[in-house]
């Protein structure tokens, strides 16, 4: 990989480009992303200004290569813990060592799939029947007699055979092969990226990436996989540049890079969390969220619908004293309301969804958002001429403490 420029900048920070850093095709990628709302691109007097909005990562362009580390919510040192609480898979072993240093995330997480694949080669790769035609010498499995006749009628020097063999060149291995060859183009330190060759020159590797990527879209596990479930995890991450299907939004980039949506991974972060936190008493995820939502008709154009991050179904009493279960709207929220006040538009938002799905003797609602430095909870009540609208249970979660205190926290104050 040719040298490039380091341009390090934090989360909703910004940094100067000179002219000359940043090509025609740079231009073009980062206003992509731009559009994406993963960065802003301004052009100055003297040059070029970056600005990083709620996205952590790398981002390897043609002259630079930029490093954007967390700031605001969630610390360096914690990002990998969160981030596989919200994957589902085990944190890696290794995840108390790392620190985001210049190299940053795309290191920390081709690390963790690379702790993931040599798993994987020491148990030994999952090998599977493959058909395949072939001409051989000998005959090996069955003569293909139409080409046979077709392409060698009369001679038996060679023969056209089709086998029906087990076989390490399979999908789940090659999308892990063209991940950790995706990684390489990523670090630069040189121990990680020699380990990471090692592994690669291991496993088979997909035509293109598009095409690992389609594999582990349309890949379905069952007892003879499963143990590949948070390699693939990881693999997905740095195929997609970044996004994860049904958890983070972005789709990935159109430029090298490994870059974190920070609010759709808090997002996923409240999902979780809140789901595990109900549990044991009895409650449940609502199914996709919240059914179908609450829906704005005869408006101009399509019909609206409002849906929060989380909908929680709790077992509760009815006024009569039968039992009863009670729906709990719950959204997660990416900004520093342990430092100012909800804003309007979201008790707008939150009352909208305690009108909408809360009992009406108890119109409740709550906002989970990120405080480090411990936990915090405080009780909004919205009262009108008539009496209360509703009540919202603003709830910050301690970002330094790791993802099973935060759970305990949470069943203790949940409403």
């Amino acid at each position: 990989m040719p040298d490039r420029t380091p341009v390090q900048l934090g989360e909703y920070e910004s940094a100067s480009l000179e002219p000359g850093q940043l090509t025609t095709r740079d231009v073009d990628r980062l206003r992509v992303l731009q559009a994406r709302g993963c960065l802003t691109l301004t052009s100055e007097r003297t040059g070029w200004r970056l600005r990083a909005d709620a996205t952590v990562g790398v981002l390897v362009l043609d002259r630079v290569r930029v490093v954007i580390t967390p700031k605001f919510a969630i610390p360096g040192e914690q990002l990998m813990s969160w981030l596989a609480y919200a994957l589902g898979t085990p944190v890696p072993t290794t995840a108390r060592q790392w620190a985001t240093g210049p190299d940053g995330y795309a290191d920390l997480v081709a690390a963790a799939l690379l702790e993931q694949c040599e798993r994987l080669l020491r148990e030994g790769l999952r090998r599977d029947y493959v058909r395949r035609r072939s001409v051989e010498p000998v005959l090996r499995g069955r003569l293909d007699v139409a080409a046979q006749v077709t392409r060698h009628y009369g001679q038996l020097d060679q023969l056209h055979v089709r086998t029906f063999d087990r076989e390490a060149d399979i999908e789940d291995n090659r999308a892990l092969g063209s991940a950790l060859k995706a990684a390489l183009g990523l670090t630069t330190s040189p121990d990680l990226a020699r380990a990471l060759h090692a592994a690669a020159g291991a496993f088979p590797q997909a035509r293109t990436p598009a095409a690992a990527l389609q594999a582990l879209d349309r890949t379905n596990y069952t007892r003879l996989n499963s143990r590949y479930r948070p390699a693939h995890t990881w693999a997905r991450l740095l195929l997609r540049g970044g996004g994860v299907t049904d958890l983070l939004t972005d789709q990935g980039t159109t430029a090298d890079g490994l870059l974190l949506a920070m609010p759709a991974l808090w997002e996923a972060v409240v999902r979780r969390l809140g789901t595990e936190a109900v549990g044991p008493h009895g409650g449940h995820a609502v199914p996709g969220g919240s059914g179908v939502g609450i829906s704005v008709r005869g408006d101009l154009g399509s019909a609206s619908t409002f849906r929060p991050d989380l909908l929680l179904s709790r077992p509760g009493l009815a006024a009569h004293g039968t039992a009863q279960r009670t729906l709990l709207p719950v959204d997660a929220k990416y900004k520093r309301y342990d430092r100012h006040g909800v804003s309007a538009a979201d008790v707008h938002q939150l009352l909208t969804y305690s009108s909408g799905y809360a009992s009406v003797d108890a119109p409740v609602s709550v906002i989970v958002h990120p405080r480090p430095g411990g936990p915090a909870q405080r009780t909004l009540q919205v009262r009108g001429t008539t009496g209360l609208l509703g009540i919202i249970h603003v709830l910050g979660v301690d970002t330094h403490a790791t993802p099973e205190q935060a759970v305990e926290w949470i069943s203790s104050v949940l409403p």
